[in-house]
């Protein structure tokens, strides 16, 4: 009787020692999935920072060479922009994006340009001003929202930013919220493929193109279609939809 006792104690503590390694084993196994897409630290500083120099990001940003900035014309077209439309250009930078946006959509229209950076946007208010664009509004969003009213815009646009948004949950949700039943979100950031990106591509993009669908969907948001833009190498083109 007493050896029975004793090796179903010992049953026990060897299934209690397993659970234990077990739950050890996945929790190790999500920190580590956490930690693999955990946004770089301090990754938007230097656009939050007062002394920020926009000649500087002028010169990186609206330079044929930059994949998004030579392909405008061809991602203009993929957003599907109609006459009085309401757009939101999300991280819109020094807002080249913007201005466009604001000729298509017309005066019957409005663009929303949301950016962290009051730097950026001060420069975006200006530039809107010299240009004669009348229907744009400069908004200064925060890590967890991109601060505009519920449904009141037509089309949402991420370009090159997701991937710097700090709380992808709470960020999306207000992009949700945002937008109108049928409203569109036209996402565009860098392919993240080890062995075969940038290494620059690999230590600021915190994940891949897969993870961020499965993110936008997660939130809410339908998958439409992936729209292949030829001078594109190294950025790719999604859009999806708010169910009606």
């Amino acid at each position: 009787m007493n050896l029975q006792l004793t090796l179903i104690r010992r049953s026990c503590l060897i299934a209690i020692g397993c659970a234990i390694l077990a739950f050890h084993t996945s929790s190790t196994g999500m920190a580590q999935d956490r930690a693999a897409t955990a946004v770089p630290a301090g990754i938007n500083d230097k656009f939050k920072d007062p002394e920020l120099n926009v000649d500087e990001w002028l010169q990186r940003f609206e330079v044929e060479s930059r994949e998004v900035y030579g392909a405008r014309k061809e991602v203009l077209q993929a957003c599907e922009i109609t006459p009085g439309d309401t757009i939101a250009d999300v991280g819109a930078g020094t807002g080249f994006y913007s201005r466009l946006f604001a000729k298509r959509t017309g005066l019957d229209g409005w663009v929303y340009s949301v950016d962290i950076s009051p730097n950026f946007l001060q420069h975006i208010a200006a530039r809107a001003t010299a240009d004669g664009i009348v229907n744009l509004t400069p908004v200064l969003g925060t890590d967890v929202s991109v601060r505009l009213p519920t449904e009141s815009v037509d089309l949402v646009f991420i370009c090159d930013t997701y991937h710097h948004f700090e709380t992808p949950s709470a960020s999306l949700a207000s992009i949700y919220r945002a937008l109108k039943p049928g409203g569109r979100l036209v996402l565009i950031d860098f392919e993240r493929i080890p062995g075969e990106s940038r290494e620059f591509i690999l230590g600021h993009v915190r994940a891949g193109k897969e993870v961020f669908r499965s993110e936008i969907e997660n939130a809410g948001l339908e998958f439409v279609d992936e729209v292949d833009v030829p001078a594109f190498e190294e950025n790719y083109l999604l859009r999806f939809r708010k169910p009606q």
